[in-house]
Parts: C-alpha cells; structure tokens; sequence
C-alpha cells in the first residue's frame, strides 16, 4: 500500500497533542500548498497538531503536484472507483497519526480544499466513530446512493464555496447541503461571494466561528 507523507505544524503550546487536524490538498497540488493554513487556527487550537499529507499519487496531467484519484474521467463511477482506491490509504494514514498521539476520531478534524474536501467528505461518512468536524473548501460530495449504504457516521460539516467558482461550481455545494441535511448530517454552509477557486480570510473566519462553536 501506498504510504503518504507532508508537512506538520506543531502544537503552539508545546504540549502534547489534544487534537489532530489533517488537511487534504487539491488535484495537482502538495501537502506544502495547505499547511500554512495552520496558522490561521493555532490561536484557537493552541494544543493541536497540523499535518498536511501529500496524496498518493503523482498527478497525472503536469510533471509536479499530487492527486487523491484521477478527474480524467468525471463519472461518478470513475470518481467514486478512485476515491475508493484512495480512501484506505487515507484511512491508515489517519489512523496511525491518531496512534502516534494517543488520540481519539472525536479528537481529529479534516479540513479539505477542492478534491480534497471531496476526499474529506467520502472518508468521513463511512468512519465507524464520528470525527470532531469536517470542514471542506470549494469541494463537492460524489454519490449520493453510495453514501446512504455506507453511512457510519454523522459528523458535523462545514462547506464554504465561492459564489464564482468555475473550476467546482457553487450550485454543487447546495446539492451537497441538501443530500446531508436529507440523511440528518449536521451540515453548515457558507457563501462567499464574488469570490472563485480560492479560500480567502471570510472564508477562514467562518470555520473559526464553526470551530468555537464545536470545541
């Protein structure tokens, strides 16, 4: 099996770990491109430990980046086929950093931007025990019939989504909002409007105040 690596962000405090935070990166991206993030949560999370793994593999359309699976073909089939593929890796990756710090799922967050919120929300679901919270960026959720037979766990949920993106559409946000809240998923949306493919500070702030509300 595949084993994933990328950068850490060490609790402010200088503690040990009381929470894990593990933040999933874009198509074409590296775990480099999230970790910064981090920054944006340490003062809230001061015990917490930040790691931002690189997908398992390379990413098919440029000579540099990573990917979860591949988006070559878009069904819902091949996507769900890739994520499957993909979805026990992440899995042990996850597990063994819960491991490492003696912690517990009510203990991790996931935070997710594009293919990575897309990964965040089919991992999540279909963990036995329920994580902290899951929080995904300009993402979208595949397969809708899959995840009411594999539904294990309900999890809170926070999508934030740009009113302009061309690269994930808003309106795929919506349709997730409306099949999560259907299965009693506690799902929170956010619209930033004007804005594209990006997280921006408006964005940032409100997983900060779904955060607080949660820990």
């Amino acid at each position: 099996m595949h084993k994933i690596i990328g950068p850490e962000v060490l609790p402010l405090s200088g503690k040990q770990a009381k929470q894990l935070v593990v933040m999933l990166h874009g198509v074409g991206a590296d775990g480099e491109n999230l970790i910064d993030l981090a920054n944006n949560f340490q003062d809230m999370l001061p015990d917490a430990h930040f790691i931002a793994p690189n997908a398992p593999f390379p990413y098919e359309n440029a000579p540099i980046g990573y990917q979860w699976f591949s988006l070559n073909d878009r069904s819902e089939k091949a996507l769900l086929g890739g994520m499957e593929i993909a979805m026990p890796i992440l899995n042990a990756f996850i597990d063994q950093q819960l491991e490492r710090f003696n912690l517990s799922e009510d203990k991790l967050i996931l935070i997710g931007f594009s293919q990575g919120t897309m990964m965040s929300l089919h991992l999540s679901f279909r963990r036995k025990n329920p994580l902290a919270a899951v929080i995904g960026f300009s993402g979208a959720l595949i397969g809708e019939q899959a995840l009411e037979r594999e539904l294990n766990s309900r999890p809170p949920v926070l999508l934030v989504h740009g009113e302009e993106d061309s690269v994930v559409p808003f309106p795929l946000m919506l349709y997730a909002s409306r099949v999560l809240h259907k299965m009693s998923i506690p799902i929170t949306t956010y619209k930033c409007e004007g804005l594209g493919h990006m997280i921006n500070l408006e964005g940032i702030n409100k997983a900060r105040d779904f955060l607080k509300q949660l820990i």
